[in-house]
């Protein structure tokens, strides 16, 4: 059965629309109408208030009973005793998703409540996403069931606070809402876009399989990212992974690890959470790539979003600053990549770079490429070219740090242009906090090259792509997934990524 409904709906009710503005109810009927005035949702909203007569100008109705027209879907803030009752009026007026953000269920212990929505969702053919969350978050289709405020008022002036990031393709399924919410905001302050968040709590109906089956198909979705407590269906759940991470990558970030986490777990959602080792061992089998912590798991959903897969594990450094280049190979090595010498054909082309003038008679040209502190644009860009037709390289790390006085202003832009003729991942790392390191990672994500302010950041993404391309390889599927890929670069950045 499709979920469709819960992200395309024609008709949507609020139930528990409040005219109290810090109330669930509110904001979630405020996120629908004001959407819907902005042209972006393009279904009918009705809040349903049994002591209100308007909300926002709107009519309210006491049931959806009352209500007419057709209702896909339907959104519960209501405290928990009472979902029963409006869920049960829900399925009588024909609606097909429910999306119950209140608590109070097994999360508290109150599972014999929870089992008894189940049921009356079942009666009706009905399906539930919660309850205990934020609910679900639609870039393109405009439906947006969270109830944290966009923006809140500080000293008068409005400040955002949960701020929806731009439509993209980068997908999240969460347990908690609150860590959904606050990569909402880190999407949002570093340009990611989004094409579907979903904060399922304790998913008691709806869970991760069945959303990483609708994601695969989701044509607005490319990489997946799931943070998880825990997972209810295990073998199911892995058997559709190892389906979905052959068209798309799944990034997990699995919490719980130790004695007190896997406690919290259970107090926060009602889960257990299971053997980490068996977990590890269960991702690294269908392909899903495990981020440590929230920095990588952001990292890695730019570098899927923006990047190929690197086919194999030697990786090439270019740098114009040694110490640099060193720092990278250690990471690299260190995360089961390899930094070997390059071989004499590469050495002797990068050998005549040096005798024309285009490469200092100084630099280290073994691997990493050290183009040292007299760098110019077209010293990385020769340089790039050389290793990035060379089929002992599976990606680059590049160092162009601004702090060298040679380094052309357009020099981010000139590197781009080789970089796009390369048949290889490419990430950047500059390094520092000042206006012009910033504005220079901002560039390169621009042109679609993920950027990084350390070189251990920066190695751990290569590494993901390794550890994805490597799987692809493995399952024989890489060659077609390379050739996906490729159109959807060309699309986004005009690419023009060869398959050697």
């Amino acid at each position: 059965m499709t979920l469709n409904f819960f992200f395309n709906p024609k008709g949507v009710a609020v139930i528990g629309a409040s005219r109290e503005r810090r109330k669930p109810g509110h904001v979630i009927f405020r996120n629908f109408l004001e959407n819907l005035i902005a042209g972006q949702f393009k279904g009918e909203v009705y809040p349903i208030n049994p002591k209100a007569e308007r909300i926002l100008g709107m009519p309210c109705y006491s049931s959806v009973l009352e209500l007419r027209d057709q209702i896909d879907l339907v959104v519960i803030a209501v405290p928990a005793p009472i979902v029963p009752k409006v869920l049960e009026e829900s399925g009588k007026a024909g609606a097909k998703g429910a999306i119950i953000i209140s608590s109070g269920f097994s999360e508290v212990g109150n599972i014999e409540l929870e089992h008894k929505i189940v049921n009356i969702a079942h009666k009706y053919g009905m399906r539930i996403i919660g309850p205990n969350c934020v609910g679900i978050y639609d870039a393109y289709s405009g439906v947006d069931t969270i109830f944290l405020e966009v923006s809140k008022m500080v000293e008068g002036a409005p400040v955002l606070a949960t701020p929806r990031p731009k439509p993209g393709k980068i997908a999240l399924i969460t347990q908690s809402g609150a860590f959904g919410a606050t990569i909402l905001d880190y999407m949002a302050g570093s340009g990611l876009g989004i094409s579907k968040f979903i904060s399922h709590g304790n998913r008691c109906d709806v869970d991760e399989v069945d959303l990483i089956r609708y994601l695969a198909e989701d044509e607005h979705t490319e990489v997946i990212l799931i943070y998880l407590e825990s997972i209810r269906r295990g073998r199911e759940f892995f058997e559709v992974a190892r389906e979905v991470t052959k068209i798309k990558p799944i990034v997990a970030l699995k919490v719980g690890r130790t004695s007190a986490g896997a406690r919290a777990a259970a107090s926060h959602t009602g889960a257990l959470a299971g053997s980490d080792e068996i977990f590890d061992a269960a991702f690294r089998q269908s392909g899903i790539i495990r981020a440590e912590d929230t920095e990588e798991f952001m990292d890695l959903a730019k570098v899927f979003a923006n990047q190929l897969p690197a086919k194999g594990k030697r990786i090439a450094i270019i740098t114009d600053g040694g110490g640099l280049g060193v720092m990278a190979a250690d990471a690299i090595e260190r995360l089961g990549g390899t930094i070997e010498k390059f071989s004499e054909t590469i050495l002797e082309k990068l050998d005549k770079l040096k005798k024309t003038g285009i490469l200092p008679e100084f630099a280290a040209i073994g691997n990493p490429i050290d183009v040292t502190g007299v760098a110019t644009a077209e010293m990385f860009a020769k340089s790039i070219e050389i290793v990035g037709q060379a089929d002992e390289i599976d990606g680059i790390l590049l160092f162009p740090l601004h702090h060298i006085p040679t380094l052309e202003a357009d020099y981010v832009e000139r590197i781009v242009e080789t970089i796009r003729k390369c048949g290889k991942p490419v990430i950047a790392c500059d390094v520092g906090e000042a206006e012009m390191a910033k504005m220079v990672r901002t560039k390169f994500d621009k042109f679609g090259i993920p950027a990084y302010p350390t070189p251990e950041r920066a190695a751990r993404s290569m590494m993901g792509l390794v550890r994805y391309g490597i799987y692809l390889v493995k399952t024989g599927v890489y060659e077609k997934y390379l050739e996906r890929k490729c159109q959807l670069l060309f699309q986004k950045w005009n690419f023009t990524y060869s398959k050697s």
